[in-house]
This record gives structure tokens, C-alpha cells and sequence, in this order.
């Protein structure tokens, strides 16, 4: 089971729109007191989105119209729970049935709203809606119970929802379909565990990543961490993800870092700075891993940007005295998440596969193409399986 629990930090304040990683940086107190403020109407920046989703895909949250109507005044903590649950089941079901993420993800955001709107006080409120965010993840679900190789994979929520409403994320997909799947080998049983992760600066900023992984890789419990992301045309395995956030993209409540590619700015890491290297290296099984058969090429993209410019690194210690701008993974969470993973396997001096997967993209849905990509990566683990 994981073991953790992290805040979700989603007041908004005017200072987090513009330079929120400098700020938090500069300010750390200030800031954390700002930022920890219960029930945020930051939420609602996501959850404001619900109205135009359910009327853009009308069908889109009927697998979970009856977990939805039991949130009515009067539910308990542990009735909310086990809504949280059973729309995680849900979200499964439909992406395994129907080859869908989109519906988990638009249920939190309607379930959270009615959340809000239960006549409790705003402080009774909080650790519910915390709660119902780790269970409708899969966060608190995770269970290698008589497995003989563990792999824990995770994927991302749909983002840039204001250019495409209807946009799905093939990592999520992944994520959905594959948590519980299991295969023998020659050395015995393995089992697929997963996690969705929320595409929004503040939880990594409070360590959310963190606390996930670190039970796993302090007591080696798992014998492979892949996180994966939706990225560019083909497959690309990220061999050096770098420390710094550079995108000038949004995340999915609208927050932007402040940070580009002359100046990228180091995130937030609780009460300070990120600390570790500016590159680190994955650790994957790349060349039997790219033996996956498939609609697509799998990369060993060893491609960087630091303040010098753009090239393809050889090593890890030919990065150690740049400044990076963007790994391989670029300058976004899908790097960022693979840099916090590959530290923390670090920190604990953790001997086992961990690195990042980036998907061929998908405008909108597609439903065709999103199969294949999953069936791929599901060849990919198969592979990587066999040495671990």
C-alpha cells in the first residue's frame, strides 16, 4: 500500500500566476503560508471546466452518474471514500471496455464540486477532498501482494484543456489499463501497479512525487519505476532529465511558473529549492526495451538544452557543469517528474530500472491510436521485465 499523505495546495493568490517558482523560492515562508490556506478556489479553475466537458461529451460521465449522486448531505468520510474508490474502479472499467481515460478524470472534478457544496465547514471539508483525490488516483489502491517483480508505473491527467476539451493523455490510458496486469516469466509472477498524477505545479511543488516513490525506493520494494507522459511523434525513452522548469505553458489550473528558456527557474521543493545536480540519467533497460514491436519508434533520446544551447549528450558527466533549460523530456512535468523519481532512486542508492517513458501525442482522442501506443508500452514492460 502507499503510504503518504500530501497536502493539496490549491489557493489561489495573485503571486503564484506569474514567477511562482522564483517566488516560493525567494518568499518560502510567506508563500507556504499562502499556499496551504484549506479548500482553494484554485480548484475551481479545474472544476469550472466540468460544465463545458459534460456538454461537449454528453455520454462522458454516465459510468459514474450513480457514485456521483451519492455525494448528497448526510454522507460520512468513509461513505466519500469508497465513492473515491469505486470511481477509480469505474475509470478503469471504461478504459479497459471502451479505450477511454477521460471520464476519471472529468468524475473527480464533478465529484469535488459536490464535495464543495455539502452544508460542512470549510475545515471539515478539506481532508475529505484530499482523500478523495488519492483514492480516485489509485494512490492508496497499490498492492503487489504475491507478486515476484513489481513494477509501478505511473501516468498523467488530460491537460491543456482550454485548447481541446476533448483532449485525452495516452499515459493515463496506459496508466488505467494496465493497473493490476499480471504475467509469468521465468522467474515468476509480475504485477503492474499504477498511479495517476495531476498535472499541476503545486503538487509537486509539496512533494507529492516524493512521497510517492520514496516507501518503494527506501526499502527497494519494487524492482522497476517507469512514469510516463504524452509527448512527441514517436516514442522517446529520457535519458537525461534536467532539474530546471522552463515551459511557458500552463498547468491545469492555469498557473504559470514564470520560468522560459532564458530563464529557467528550479521548483519549489516544500519550504525551498529543489536540491540535486541539474541532469540526472535513467536507469532503463533501453536496448531490450526497444525491441517492442509496434506503430512506432522507440528513441533513446539523449537530446538536451542548457544555457549554452541544444545538443545530444554522450554521458551524464559531460552535463556536469551546465545549467540545464530542458532535459529530454523537455522543461514541463513529464521532465520534471522523471527528474524527481531518478533523484529520489539516488538519494537511496536505489538498484532498479526507474526512467520515463514520453508517448506519441494525440490531438483530441483517438481512440485507434491510443490503443496501439498502449499496446507498445505494454511490450515495452514486457521486455524490461525479463531482466529484471
Amino acid at each position: 500500500m502507499a503510504r503518504f499523505f500530501y497536502p493539496l495546495l490549491i489557493k489561489e493568490h495573485p503571486l503564484m500566476i506569474q514567477n511562482a517558482s522564483r517566488l516560493l523560492v525567494a518568499k518560502g515562508a510567506l508563500l507556504w503560508a499562502l499556499l496551504v490556506s484549506p479548500i482553494a478556489a484554485f480548484a475551481d479553475v479545474e472544476e469550472a471546466r466540468v460544465a463545458k466537458a459534460t456538454v461537449a461529451m454528453p455520454q462522458l460521465l454516465a459510468p459514474f452518474d450513480s457514485e456521483l449522486d451519492k455525494i448528497t448531505k448526510g454522507i460520512s468520510a468513509a461513505e466519500l471514500e469508497q465513492v473515491a474508490i469505486a470511481g477509480w474502479q469505474a475509470g478503469k472499467q471504461v478504459a479497459q471496455s471502451q479505450g477511454d481515460d477521460r471520464g476519471l478524470y472529468w468524475f473527480r472534478l464533478a465529484a469535488k464540486q459536490r464535495i464543495r457544496q455539502l452544508p460542512l465547514t470549510e475545515a471539515e471539508k478539506a481532508p475529505m477532498l484530499q482523500r478523495f483525490e488519492h483514492l480516485s488516483r489509485g494512490i492508496e489502491q497499490v498492492d503487489f501482494t504475491n507478486a515476484d517483480k513489481r513494477i509501478l508505473l505511473t501516468g498523467f491527467d488530460p491537460f491543456f484543456l482550454d485548447r481541446n476539451i476533448k483532449q485525452s493523455n495516452p499515459s493515463g490510458l496506459a496508466a488505467l489499463q494496465l493497473d493490476g496486469a499480471e504475467w509469468q516469466t521465468a522467474t515468476g509472477k509480475v504485477r503492474i501497479e499504477t498511479v495517476l498524477i495531476p498535472v499541476r505545479f503545486v503538487d509537486f511543488d509539496q512533494g507529492m512525487i516524493e512521497q510517492l516513490v520514496q516507501p518503494y525506493l527506501q526499502d527497494n520494494s519494487i524492482d522497476m519505476l517507469v512514469t510516463v507522459s504524452m509527448g512527441r511523434d514517436h516514442f522517446d525513452l529520457e535519458r537525461f532529465p534536467g532539474k530546471r522548469r522552463s515551459s511557458v505553458a500552463p498547468d491545469n489550473l492555469n498557473v504559470y511558473t514564470g520560468a522560459n528558456d532564458s530563464q529557467p527557474l528550479i521548483p519549489p521543493l516544500h519550504h525551498g529549492p529543489l536540491l540535486g545536480p541539474e541532469f540526472v540519467e535513467f536507469s532503463l533497460p533501453v536496448k531490450v526495451m526497444q525491441q517492442a514491436a509496434g506503430d512506432f519508434q522507440i528513441n533513446d533520446n539523449r537530446e538536451v538544452e542548457t544555457l549554452i544551447g541544444t545538443f545530444a549528450a554522450i554521458s551524464l558527466e559531460q552535463l556536469r557543469e551546465h545549467i540545464a533549460v530542458q532535459g529530454g523530456g523537455g522543461g514541463y512535468l513529464s521532465n520534471e517528474i522523471s527528474y524527481r523519481t531518478i533523484r529520489m532512486r539516488d538519494m537511496f542508492n536505489a538498484d532498479m530500472p526507474v526512467g520515463h517513458i514520453h508517448t506519441p501525442r494525440v490531438s483530441g482522442y483517438d481512440k485507434t491510436k491510443e490503443q496501439a501506443i498502449v499496446e507498445q508500452i505494454t511490450e515495452m514492460l514486457r521486455h524490461a521485465a525479463v531482466e529484471l
